[in-house]
């Protein structure tokens, strides 16, 4: 009788002691993707992407510039300035065309492939080791019985997200 006492009493006591350890230490992750050294680091510069495609569509340029502005905005706590930010994006959109992938038994596409292109020039103005020039692609296939304007708008919101994704991550996040 006496041992089950004790032994309850250790199991009581045993749970007590988890859930003062469990609520006393806390473990905080923030998985936004930037390293930046804020001290360092505390200003960007987004100059405005101009679309210098061969094959152009409208509200692509306009699409990009806003994403790229709003993952620098939402992933970190750096200020947005017109000019001279100690980290400088500028570039253009290079190409962006379609493509037959591949051929039916009948002769015919089945699969087109819209691609598209950005060249990015990164500046980082506290440690120029960093800064880079460099061509960011995505792709994205379609059944050739489509029509691209029936398509083109969904494609190409997520061929900037993978583009602006790549960017961010190669000039704050050191991927």
């Amino acid at each position: 009788m006496a041992l089950n006492r004790i032994q309850r009493k250790l199991k009581y006591a045993t749970a007590l002691l988890a859930v003062i350890i469990l609520t006393g230490c806390t473990i905080s992750y923030k998985f936004t993707g930037a390293s930046i050294d804020y001290t360092r680091v505390k200003t960007i510069s987004l100059e405005t992407f101009q679309n210098r495609a061969a094959f152009q569509w409208g509200p692509m340029a306009p699409m990009f510039n806003e994403a790229l502005n709003d993952i620098f905005v939402q992933q970190t706590k750096l200020q947005q300035v017109t000019r001279g930010g100690d980290l400088h994006l500028a570039g253009e959109i290079t190409a962006y065309d379609q493509f037959n992938k591949s051929i039916s038994s009948d002769g015919y596409s089945s699969m087109v492939q819209l691609k598209m292109t950005v060249n990015v020039r990164f500046s980082n103005n506290t440690n120029h080791d960093e800064d880079f020039e460099r061509q960011f692609s995505a792709t994205r296939d379609f059944d050739a019985t489509q029509s691209l304007d029936s398509v083109q708008e969904e494609l190409v919101d997520q061929m900037i997200k993978e583009i602006v994704e790549a960017i961010f991550n190669a000039a704050v996040a050191n991927w």
